[in-house]
């Protein structure tokens, strides 16, 4: 069973599975220094929490800064991968963003992902730049989600 679970960063308590996911992805598999994975943005942040059998198994943010939506810190632990969670917190960040009036979404994607970010409409922005020594590239992403052949409702203009 999946169950997904919304959080805001107010204390390193309501966050300690969302760090876990985070420290064993980002720290322990890609090597990147936590005094970088830790950017001070967690406290004004909404994080996805995803479940899979009652098991933390993923998870992603959204900021809101100076009427900018982005996403970010999207994180899938190794044996959870294949089971479209990755997807599922996109598509949900994706909607918070839209129903808080975000009609475009940042993300600041890995290279090495990038078309998994394509697959759900973000479209690449600018040049690529090194960060936390893995190549990214900034991409942003117009509207609602689609989920399927389906687009959500969109908003009256």
């Amino acid at each position: 069973m999946i169950k997904t679970e919304w959080i805001l960063g107010i204390n390193e308590a309501d966050l300690a599975e969302v760090h876990a996911i985070r420290y064993a992805v980002f720290c322990d598999e890609q090597k990147i220094d936590l005094s970088l994975e830790i950017d001070g943005l967690d406290p004004s942040a909404i994080h996805l929490l995803v479940y899979y059998n009652g098991t933390p198994a993923a998870t992603g943010r959204l900021l809101v800064l100076k009427d900018e939506f982005s996403i970010g810190r999207v994180a899938v632990l190794p044996q959870f991968r294949g089971q479209h969670l990755g997807d599922l917190v996109m598509r949900q960040l994706i909607r918070a963003a839209y129903d808080m009036g975000g009609e475009q979404q940042w993300i600041h994607a890995q290279v090495p992902v990038q078309g998994f970010y394509e697959k759900l409409g973000f479209k690449p922005h600018g040049n690529v730049y090194e960060e936390a020594g893995i190549p990214h590239i900034a991409m942003v992403h117009e509207g609602d989600v689609l989920w399927g052949n389906v687009r959500c409702a969109q908003r009256d203009k």
